[in-house]
C-alpha cells in the first residue's frame, strides 16, 4: 500500500496545509492520490454528497485531490462538547460519546473502522497522503493510536514530520520527537519539512544540517509563511486568521463571537475573503459597539455558550441592537440563541434555557442528527448550504423567512451552514445590511468568486511546495 503519513510537532503545525499542498501536486502530475485521516478532533465540519459528515479540512483535501468527499476520507470524527466529553461520528453517522477517561482505552472499534476505511481507499488510489492528529510524540496515548504511528506501524507508512517554526523551538521540538519514540516507532520517521518560514533560508541551514546528522532524519524542505493562504481549518487555533482585502467600496466591519465551543468557524471565510469586509473576534461588549454587522457562529453547546457569552455581558449590547435595527447574524448554534426558549435534553448538561429572545422561536433538541445539503433562495438568488444540527427550530410568530431561519428588522438566523460560499447571495446580503447601516461599502465589480479564490490557494499551495520541498523525494517515500 503506498502511502505517507504527514504528522506534526502540534496542533496547527500546519499538517492539513501540507496535505492538501501535496494532494494538489500530485493530482497536477496524473497521480491518482486521496486524502485520509483516521481520526479528526474538530467541531469543523462538512456534510458530503452522500449525507456523511467529515471533518472541513478532510473536504477540503478532497477537492484538492479531484476526489469525490466521503466518509472514507475521514472515518471517525470526535466533536468535543466540553473538556471532558466528545460526540463521536464513525463513518459518518453520529457513534455515540467518548469520554475523556475512555480516551486512551477504548478506541479499538473505531480504529478497526479507521483501518478499514484505510485498505479501501488504499484498493483504489496510487498514493494515499494521511494526516496525522496532534502530536505523534504523545506517549501517554501510544497505546491506543491509530491515527499517528499506529496507523504508519499497521500499514508500513513511512512519517514525515511537519513542524512550526513560527512558534520557535522548532529544532528542539524535532529532535525531542525522534528522541521520545521507541526504537520500532522511531524507523517510521524518515524526515520533516519546516513549515511558516520567515526570514533568510541561509541562516536557518547550518541548524538543519546539524539536526538531521544528530538524527539521520531527511531534510524535505522549508515552506514559507503564506499570508494569502488560509484554508479551511480544522483547528480553532487557526480561527481569525483572515487577510485583509482592500475593496473598491467602503470598510464594513463584521464581528465574529468566538464562542468556547465555537463549530464551524469555516463560515466567516467567505465573509472575509470579501473584499473591503473586515471580519474581527469579537468576545467584549467594545466589540459589539465597533461593528456594522455582529454574527453568532455555530456551536456544539450551544445552552453552555449562551451562558458564557451572557456572563461575558454580550446578551445587552446584543438586544441593544436588535432595538435599534442594527444588523445581527445568528447561524445554527447561534441562531438557536437567539430563540425565546431552548430545550435541550440531548448536548447539554442543563436541559433547557431561555434564550436571548431576539426572535420569535423555540428550539428542541432531537436525538436524530440532521445531516444535509439543502438548497433555497434569497432576494432571487440561489443558495445552496448544508446542515448539521441537533435542535430543531419551530417559529411562534410573526417573522420573515430566511434560508430555513427567519428575519426580524435587521437581526436574522439561519440553521444553515455554507450559505456565504455562495456568490450572489453573500453579496447581495452585504449590500443590504451595509444600506442598512449606512456604510458605502459594496461589492467589488470583478472580485474572485469564493471557489475561484479556494482554487487559487490550492495551486498556490501547490506551487509553493514544488518550489520549496523535495516534492519527487516525498513521492519516491511514499510509493517506495
Amino acid at each position: 500500500m503506498a502511502g505517507l503519513l504527514v504528522a506534526g510537532t502540534s496542533s496547527d503545525a500546519g499538517k492539513s496545509l501540507i496535505v492538501a499542498g501535496l494532494c494538489r501536486a500530485w493530482a497536477r502530475q496524473g497521480v491518482k492520490v486521496a486524502p485520509f485521516k483516521a481520526q479528526n478532533m474538530s467541531n469543523n465540519s462538512m456534510v458530503c454528497p452522500d449525507g456523511s459528515e467529515i471533518g472541513r479540512a478532510q473536504y477540503l483535501q478532497a477537492i484538492a485531490a479531484g476526489v469525490e468527499p466521503s466518509a472514507r476520507l475521514n472515518p471517525v470524527l470526535l466533536k468535543p462538547a466540553t473538556d471532558r466529553r466528545s460526540f463521536i461520528v464513525v463513518d459518518g453517522r453520529p457513534g455515540g460519546t467518548l469520554e475523556a477517561g475512555e480516551y486512551a482505552t477504548g478506541r479499538a472499534a473505531l480504529a478497526q473502522a479507521a483501518f478499514a476505511a484505510y485498505e479501501e481507499l488504499a484498493s483504489e488510489f496510487d498514493v494515499i497522503v494521511a494526516e496525522g492528529a496532534g502530536s505523534p510524540a504523545e506517549i501517554n496515548l501510544r497505546a491506543g493510536d491509530y491515527v499517528n504511528l499506529g496507523l504508519a506501524r499497521r500499514f508500513d507508512m513511512p512519517m514525515v514530520l511537519v513542524g512550526d517554526i513560527d512558534r520557535g523551538g522548532v529544532l528542539a521540538s524535532i529532535f525531542g520527537h525522534w528522541a521520545i519514540l521507541d526504537d520500532a516507532d522511531r524507523a517510521q520517521l524518515a524526515g520533516y519539512l519546516i513549515n511558516k518560514f520567515r526570514g533568510d533560508a541561509s541562516v536557518l541551514a547550518p541548524g538543519l544540517d546539524e539536526l538531521s546528522a544528530r538524527t539521520g532524519l531527511r531534510n524535505f524542505g522549508v515552506v514559507p509563511w503564506l499570508d494569502q493562504v488560509w484554508l479551511d481549518s480544522e483547528d480553532a487555533l487557526a480561527f481569525a486568521r483572515w487577510p485583509r482585502t482592500p475593496g473598491a467600496g467602503g470598510v464594513l466591519r463584521v464581528a465574529a463571537i468566538r464562542f468556547p465551543r465555537i463549530s464551524n468557524a469555516t463560515d466567516l471565510d467567505a465573509l472575509a475573503a470579501e473584499p473591503g469586509v473586515n471580519v474581527f473576534v469579537a468576545d467584549r461588549p467594545d466589540d459589539l459597539a465597533r461593528a456594522d454587522v455582529v454574527v453568532l457562529p455555530g456551536s456544539r453547546s450551544t445552552l453552555a455558550d449562551l451562558e458564557w457569552l451572557r456572563s461575558r455581558g454580550l446578551a445587552e449590547p446584543l438586544a441593544e441592537r436588535a432595538r435599534t435595527g442594527a444588523p445581527i447574524l445568528g447561524i445554527c448554534g447561534g441562531y438557536q440563541m437567539l430563540a425565546r426558549l431552548i430545550e435541550d435534553p440531548i448536548e447539554s448538561t442543563t436541559g433547557s434555557a431561555t434564550g436571548l429572545a431576539l426572535l420569535p422561536t423555540r428550539v428542541d433538541f432531537h436525538a436524530e442528527k440532521t445531516l444535509g445539503r439543502p438548497v433555497g433562495a434569497w432576494r432571487g438568488e440561489t443558495v445552496q448550504g448544508y446542515e448539521i444540527h441537533h435542535g430543531v427550530v419551530a417559529v411562534e410568530g410573526d417573522a420573515e423567512p430566511f434560508l430555513d431561519g427567519v428575519r426580524v428588522g435587521n437581526t436574522f438566523g439561519t440553521i444553515w451552514h455554507g450559505a456565504f460560499e455562495n456568490d450572489g447571495f453573500r453579496r447581495a446580503w452585504l449590500t443590504e445590511v451595509a444600506e442598512a447601516v449606512g456604510s458605502d461599502w459594496r461589492p467589488t465589480p470583478g472580485a474572485p468568486r469564493f471557489a475561484q479564490r479556494r482554487e487559487q490557494m490550492l495551486d498556490e499551495l501547490a506551487d509553493t511546495l514544488a518550489t520549496h520541498t523535495d516534492l519527487d523525494g516525498l513521492l519516491d517515500l511514499a510509493t517506495a
